[in-house]
């Protein structure tokens, strides 16, 4: 992250002014709302590339989960597993008209933030002195503040200025300062507005209709350093400020969310749930408590042990592990992974095959001639001892990717501290999110027989916004 000190970064927030109407309005909070979860690398998302298999498609993420290993670091904290949230994304209506968006969706950060246009009477102020500004507008779509009825500025005495831990008052109003690991910083006015969610629910069940939400507290952002796909970030971390706590307070929803990730060899959309809809109610659901982190907005989990057959192996005494939907690979402490790797080399009575370069996994194998249920035959399922006596079974695609033609290669990692459960490891499995409780909840789930009626909406017509150079 670029040298910047406190000091500094103030003085630069003080360029960052906004004035706005007030918001008045009300929200339905019904049985809760579905949106799509995107993979960006999917046939529904503008980053689609077709030319890409399957297989390609997952190699591709895989390397994201090396090249971005530094976690958003708002919290003072940089952990040295978690990707930089790039992997998912939603669509969000923003704004009275409404302004339809396409933004990054981060289960490991708190913050909602926007692209914001800085241009006329409601616009915001200039960039930060000491950074390269961005590109006017910035690539994909920019909200305008001043084209919308409902929107207001935050101010500096609001809680939700406090839960920010980079601020300073400007004419009374509270700007900010975001900043996420590998030096990919945002900054603008925190900002109220309505949210409005269209229910893009599988056809036959109460979908047709939307849920506004008002009041819901947001970056509008004008200056960005680094790469960011997509039109902004929706933070559903563990914190009073993300969507997901805010829904709950205005909306009645409850504090919860739940996907079902498809699996990478499915070509389609996934689903983000709200409220009621976000229960998780497969035969067979583990609920683990959540436990406190080192970055609080991160869904952090006891792993106790791994388990291959009657063989068990036990985790070190302290070893907590994310749960992350932003990235690919699973990553385990290596007190942990080193003896799984062992078992599971004895098990597999496939010919062995070297990686491909630019991926350091610790196990592959040659399948050729092999159909998909031939491979899954000769994994053995591996399963996962969590907190509250809860037991999660791994399956073949959850422990194995194919990486390029022929290569099944194990698609974990190791981690010198905290473990990771990346998005591999939560193919076809329904994973709910319950803040009021504290608890994480899986489910072994078919998730594409599960959204079979929901095709995947066309490509959105949207650029990265990028700028300067992280």
């Amino acid at each position: 992250m670029p040298v910047m000190t406190t000091i500094t970064r103030a003085l630069l927030l003080v360029g960052v002014a906004l004035t706005a109407q007030l918001c008045a309005c009300t929200a339905y909070g019904g049985d809760g709302f579905s949106v799509e979860f995107i993979h960006r690398d999917s046939v529904g998302s503008p980053f689609h590339d077709p030319s890409l298999t399957a297989h390609g498609r997952v190699v591709k993420a895989l390397a994201r989960s090396y090249a971005h290993a530094d976690a958003p670091s708002a919290h003072g904290v940089v952990s040295e597993l978690t990707s930089t949230p790039f992997e998912y994304l939603m669509a969000l209506n923003v704004g009275t008209p409404p302004t339809r968006l396409l933004a990054i969706a981060d289960t490991g950060s708190d913050l909602v933030w926007l692209n914001c246009s800085r241009k006329g009477p409601h616009g915001l102020g200039p960039a930060f002195a000491g950074d390269a500004p961005s590109p006017t507008p910035p690539p994909g779509v920019v909200f305008d503040p001043s084209k919308s009825k409902t929107y207001s500025p935050v101010g500096c005495d609001s809680g939700a200025c406090r839960e920010l831990h980079e601020t300073v008052c400007v004419d009374s109003k509270c700007a900010y300062f975001y900043g996420y690991g590998g030096g990919s910083t945002t900054s603008g006015l925190l900002s109220t507005e309505t949210f409005t969610f269209a229910d893009d629910a599988p056809a036959g069940s109460r979908g047709d209709r939307t849920t506004r939400v008002p009041d819901v507290n947001f970056g509008c952002g004008t200056t960005f350093v680094g790469s960011f796909i997509g039109d902004g970030l929706v933070g559903l971390g563990n914190t009073n400020l993300s969507l997901v706590a805010q829904l709950g307070a205005h909306a009645s929803l409850g504090r919860r969310f739940s996907y079902c990730l498809l699996p990478y060899s499915v070509n389609g959309s996934s689903l983000l749930n709200f409220g009621a809809r976000a229960t998780v109610t497969e035969p067979g659901a583990a609920t683990t408590p959540l436990i406190p982190s080192r970055v609080k907005s991160y869904y952090t989990i006891g792993l106790l042990s791994v388990k291959v057959g009657n063989a068990t192996y036990a985790a070190p005494q302290q070893s907590p592990a994310v749960v992350d939907s932003g990235t690919t690979l699973t990553f385990l402490n290596k007190a942990l992974l080193d003896p799984l790797v062992k078992e599971l080399a004895g098990r597999i009575k496939l010919p062995n095959a070297r990686p491909p370069a630019d991926l350091q996994l610790p196990l592959c194998y040659n399948v050729t001639g092999l159909k998909e249920g031939q491979i899954a035959a000769k994994i053995p399922d591996v399963e996962l001892g969590l907190g509250g006596g809860a037991a999660v079974t791994l399956k073949a695609l959850n422990t194995f990717a194919v990486v390029q033609k022929d290569t099944l290669c194990l698609a974990i990692a190791p981690s010198a501290r905290s473990s990771l459960i990346g998005n591999i490891a939560q193919q076809n499995m329904h994973v709910g999110y319950d803040l009021d409780k504290g608890t994480v909840t899986f489910a072994a789930a078919d998730c594409a027989r599960s959204y079979s009626a929901h095709p995947p909406s066309p490509a959105h017509s949207h650029a990265p916004a990028t700028s300067g150079s992280a």
